[in-house]
């Protein structure tokens, strides 16, 4: 059946390590972050900085941050990028093991600190399926007697042996808005990577295709219409921590998302999913 056991950094840093017949792992308490996900007999599905040097109070450069309670920059000013979620300790609540499926679910504490970003009362949890494939649920519960809105991320970052022959498919009939230009109707089908993409997609289809030199990873999402495509090409590698200047050769992130006007909007009492699902096209069943 394979083993998950809970370990810890030399800093203090604990993580759970997933052993399967299916699939080998890692999750990080803090920022419930996955940096490790490879499937027996397959390539890794995520992609870590060799930067990064895993420090407590630091999101991991890799792997799939949680963006939450907001993506990008808040509206309000000294607020910290990408909300505070991926630099918090979770508490691990459970962990199931379902038809060879290692199944681990975190959830985030809101202490009196986070209160004067987030004085909403509401729960937050990740369940990780773990398998040949890799499917991430972010379930937001508004416990208040009022709607709470908020906007959210699952940043992940795949892995390619050469950017320059990596491109995504899956975007026809969509819209983006980069360096805060636009929205632009998105021409084609296929985007290829020739410059720094910083692109925040709307109206977009369910699954995109990235395609790499070691195969194509599949990229389902669920209850999300929005997501942003990212690589940060020479100049901003430079200036990017924990990133070597050459890492934008080997990476890229597809991260799904709800955003601008897909925004969760959390009536009194409602739940809302987001669901991101990873796998390579030719994995083995």
């Amino acid at each position: 059946m394979g083993s998950v056991t809970t370990k810890s950094m030399a800093n203090g840093l604990q993580y759970v390590e997933v052993d399967t017949e299916l699939c080998q792992a890692r999750i990080f308490l803090q920022g419930a972050q996955i940096d490790q996900f490879q499937p027996k007999g397959q390539s890794p599905l995520l992609w870590v900085s060799a930067a990064d040097d895993y420090q407590v109070g630091n999101g991991i450069r890799g792997g799939i941050p949680i963006c939450w309670p907001w993506f990008g920059q808040s509206e309000i000013a000294d607020f910290p990028q990408h909300g505070f979620a991926r630099t918090r300790t979770w508490s691990l609540s459970s962990v199931n093991m379902q038809n060879q499926l290692a199944i681990i679910t975190l959830s985030l504490p809101i202490n009196h600190a986070d209160k004067q970003y987030w004085p909403h009362d509401t729960q937050l949890k990740v369940v990780f399926e773990l398998g040949t494939r890799l499917k991430v649920s972010l379930v937001n519960t508004n416990n208040a007697d009022y709607p709470v809105q908020l906007t959210q991320a699952l940043h992940t970052y795949f892995p390619t042996s050469d950017i320059h022959n990596t491109q995504v498919d899956g975007l026809a009939g969509s819209q983006y808005i980069e360096f805060g230009q636009g929205p632009f109707k998105q021409p084609h089908n296929q985007v290829a990577f020739t410059k720094e993409t910083d692109r925040v997609y709307t109206n977009l289809q369910p699954q995109q295709i990235i395609s790499t030199p070691e195969g194509n990873i599949i990229v389902n999402r669920d209850n999300s219409h929005s997501a942003v495509l990212w690589n940060p090409w020479i100049a901003k590698s430079q200036r990017l921590s924990r990133f070597n200047d050459n890492d934008y050769l080997s990476m890229l992130c597809l991260e799904a998302a709800n955003v601008l006007d897909d925004k969760v909007l959390l009536q009194p009492g409602d739940s809302h999913t987001l669901i991101t699902e990873i796998f390579w096209q030719d994995e083995v069943n």
